[in-house]
């Protein structure tokens, strides 16, 4: 059984390699950051944590995903990076007005933020943000990577690819680690996709996504098309493939010595250790460190 699991890891690592060689783009340095960093995915228990937390998230730097700058928190909490991953915010800025006004405010966001995108994407992005003086970009790989960790790991480290993202938080906590940060936080990473899937009469799928801001009706329809001809198994196939790369980073990280804390409240991310309730704020010293 051993023998057969290492062949099956061989074969995965030569598969790997192969996309990485057709895939992968030259992918941005590795980072000088250092201390703590928080990630904020947009699930709803956000909101609470912005609410109830606010001088946590103030006292360190941010790292923001997809629209989360089309809100009046993103303004009052200015992170300090921010990471698309889905092509959907590539393709579509002439046709989906909520991703017009996503690049438009990034664009026009008044402190510095480093804005992580996929290598593959470099031209699209810098005529996407245009004119932005505040904003650097930096690239990474969307590349999917799995087989032997030897393999993997030194792939990770390159930037070459990553474990299967199947979601924004899994390239944005790739990307923290590859920046420096040797504590990461996950605020918002709900991942409850679960309890809100359904079948309607007509053997459809239907999956709620709420987030911590109100979704209009256009995305709304959007997710809806997205879903459509997607089966059951299709989905909660995704969701599997989605945790167990959770679990692939932590492996990695952790060996890099590198901690990620889940500090999100009911999160189902199951690889992670869990943060009861958010640190109290010490001092400003990691924001300061971000800055320097």
């Amino acid at each position: 059984m051993g023998i057969m699991k290492t062949l099956g890891e061989a074969a995965a690592s030569l598969a790997s390699l192969g996309k990485v060689a057709l895939l992968s783009r030259r992918p941005s340095p590795r980072g000088k950051a250092s201390g703590e960093l928080i990630i904020m995915g947009n699930g709803p228990s956000l909101r609470d944590t912005i609410d109830r937390q606010g001088d946590w998230l103030r006292a360190h730097p941010l790292m923001a995903v997809n629209f989360a700058a089309n809100t009046p928190e993103y303004v009052r909490l200015r992170p300090a990076y921010h990471i698309l991953a889905d092509g959907h915010f590539f393709d579509h800025a002439g046709s989906d007005p909520n991703v017009e006004r996503l690049w438009r405010n990034l664009a026009g966001v008044e402190w510095p933020l480093t804005l992580f995108v996929p290598a593959s994407r470099r031209r699209d992005a810098a005529t996407l943000l245009g004119a932005a003086p505040q904003v650097t970009l930096r690239f990474f790989n969307l590349t999917p990577v799995e087989g032997l960790p030897a393999v993997s790991h030194r792939l990770f480290d390159l930037g070459l690819g990553m474990p299967r993202p199947r979601n924004v938080m899994i390239p944005a906590i790739m990307t923290a680690v590859r920046e420096g940060f040797t504590r990461i936080y996950l605020a918002g990473a709900d991942h409850t996709w679960s309890r809100t899937l359904g079948v309607d009469e007509e053997n459809r799928v239907v999956s709620i996504q709420p987030h911590f801001y109100k979704d209009d009706s256009r995305e709304h329809a959007r997710v809806a098309t997205e879903y459509a001809g997607y089966h059951l198994h299709d989905i909660l196939n995704s969701l599997t493939i989605a945790f167990r790369s959770y679990h692939h980073i932590r492996a990695w990280a952790s060996g890099r010595g590198v901690e990620i804390v889940n500090a999100t409240p009911g999160s189902m991310i199951d690889a992670f250790p869990r943060a009861a309730e958010p640190p109290r704020v010490k001092s400003q010293e990691s924001r300061v460190k971000s800055e320097e």
